[in-house]
């Protein structure tokens, strides 16, 4: 419609010099002689190869006229639906891009819904507008997201990819003799050197994430992500401490339906899935010698959510895991089977969940077990079990306690027992010698008060018991797990801390913690840490 006048003009052209020869062909019907004859109707044949060219031509180029209006109507149909489509998705770009999408939309509605008329002359200036409209607003449009995708991580498949972090920078002191200057967790006997206390900086617990967003199947949306840090462990080079490894924390893959999903990877212990809320140990968590169970741990498991009313639910999760024992892989270039994995089946966990709304939080209560068989060698097998429970009660929007308990044997593989999984009574290699799995008890609970949407404190207790009893009559442990500290019979840890959000993506915080570890004898040995925590997430 936008080329109807110039197309008129062309045939009004084309036609114009056969209107004219009209005459000239009536005159040709009259008689003339013989000679006259044939020069006119070798004239007149020549003027109609002429004419048969010139209406190939106009049929060439109408023929052409159509095909660019059909370019261009299809053209604007699908730069309008790209503007539909755009502007339905900036919401979730930013906040900016939802700004400047709310700002398009009225002046594009008009143009969607203004009626064409192709046979009027007012359609097609209005057509024009409406085009020139389209592509301004597009052009905006593109500049908008482009802005945006700056900042975006490209991957060389369709599927969105999202790149997350922390950066976190921590500045530590410790006195008393600590087993780790940066994350402490026992406390040692006094050393030689007598060089009890410790000050210094800390990056290696920044993490890096990332976050794929994959396909639909079977009415599942696909999405997978990992996640690294740089705990793990040093070099030996000169000032090798500030040269963290990069370490794998976790990484899952997921099929998530309405109520059902299936989640395969390394990830934390979906039976202890709690942790207390602390910016000094991203890299290990709170109470990790302490009576918090925890491990990231290859595992496939599958979770079913059943909604009973508006405000409550229950979660069913069960799968199989790793049977990890906590042993040292022995090898930086393999990987060593573990007495778990010796046994040749996985470990089994389920746990039951509870969850109602209170205060617009979730409190909920859940129970689980877990269940590993070990092989140590020599015919020498054990049964490690375990049972936990973990609980979320809000008091009222801004105060609510969490924390788990467990009892259970042999789970030096999950931060229990002081991770020590096995006790002989004699020398390991000696098939003489009886081997028991260290039954432990333990938990922890924390008290958050949020004192704004910026501030909030946290103060918990922890308390890892293994048996006393049994660490005397089975001298021995199966491997080194304290680090040349001895056996300990106990160890408890409290901490306090404060979280300051100036912004959602800024955190300042400090924490103050004590340790207490006791050993058979009664011996306790104690030490307090400090850390002060900025961080920025990304």
């Amino acid at each position: 419609m936008l080329f109807q006048r110039p197309l008129v003009r062309i045939v009004v052209v084309t036609l114009l010099p056969t209107v004219l020869l009209l005459p000239r062909l009536s005159v040709a019907q009259q008689p003339v002689p013989a000679a006259a004859s044939t020069a006119q109707d070798a004239s007149l044949t020549e003027t109609v190869k002429q004419l048969q060219q010139q209406v190939n031509e106009l049929r060439s180029i109408v023929l052409d006229l159509r095909t660019e209006s059909e370019r261009y109507r299809t053209e604007t149909q699908a730069l309008r639906q790209e503007l539909r489509s755009a502007i339905t998705q900036i919401p979730r770009q930013g906040q900016g891009a939802n700004d400047s999408g709310a700002s398009l939309q009225p002046s594009i509605e008009p143009a969607q819904n203004t009626p064409s008329d192709q046979g009027s002359s007012h359609s097609e200036s209005g057509s024009s507008a409406r085009l020139a409209k389209l592509e301004e607003e597009y052009d905006l449009l593109t500049g908008k997201i482009d802005d945006q995708y700056q900042t975006k991580v490209e991957s060389e498949s369709k599927y969105r990819v999202r790149l997350s972090g922390l950066a976190l920078l921590n500045l530590f002191t410790n006195r008393g003799n600590v087993d780790n200057a940066d994350l402490p967790g026992l406390v040692n006997p006094p050393n030689a050197f007598n060089r009890p206390n410790s000050t210094g900086l800390s990056f290696r617990q920044s993490e890096i994430g990332l976050q794929v967003f994959g396909p639909e199947i079977g009415g599942a949306r696909a999405r997978g992500d990992v996640h690294f840090d740089f705990a793990g462990g040093f070099p030996n080079t000169p000032n090798g401490v500030t040269f963290g490894l990069m370490r794998l924390r976790t990484g899952t893959l997921r099929l998530d339906w309405a109520h059902t999903s299936i989640v395969a990877g390394q990830d934390s212990l979906f039976f202890s899935p709690l942790s207390p809320t602390s910016f000094a140990t991203v890299a290990e968590p709170a109470f990790a010698y302490a009576g918090n169970l925890w491990s990231w741990t290859p595992q496939i498991r599958v979770e079913h959510r059943i909604v009973t009313s508006e405000d409550s639910s229950f979660m069913l999760q069960a799968g199989i895991l790793d049977g990890l024992t906590g042993e040292p892989s022995g090898s930086p270039w393999v990987r060593t089977p573990q007495a778990g994995e010796f046994s040749r089946q996985p470990a089994y966990a389920s746990r039951l969940a509870w969850s109602h709304s209170l205060f617009g939080q979730n409190m909920t209560f859940g129970a689980g077990g877990y269940y590993s068989r070990q092989n140590w060698g020599l015919g020498r097998n054990i049964d490690a079990y375990a049972g936990t429970l973990d609980w979320t009660v809000p008091f009222s929007s801004r105060i609510a306690l969490t924390g788990e308990f467990f009892r259970g044997r042999a789970l030096g593989g999950l931060g229990g027992g002081l991770y020590q999984s096995a006790l002989y009574n004699g020398y390991p290699t000696n098939p003489a010698t009886s081997i028991r799995g260290l039954d432990a008890i333990g938990g922890w609970s924390q008290l958050k008060f949020r004192a704004s949407s910026k501030i909030e404190f946290n103060a918990g207790v922890g308390q890892d018991n293994p048996f006393a009893g049994e660490l005397r009559a089975y001298p021995y442990s199966a491997y080194p797990s304290n680090q040349g500290n001895g056996v300990v019979t106990r160890n408890q840890t409290e901490l306090f801390n404060v979280i300051f959000r100036p912004r959602s993506d800024l955190i300042f915080s400090a924490e103050y913690r004590h340790i207490s570890t006791f050993e058979p004898d009664s011996s306790r040995y104690t030490a307090e840490h400090v850390n002060l925590v900025m961080g920025i997430l990304f």
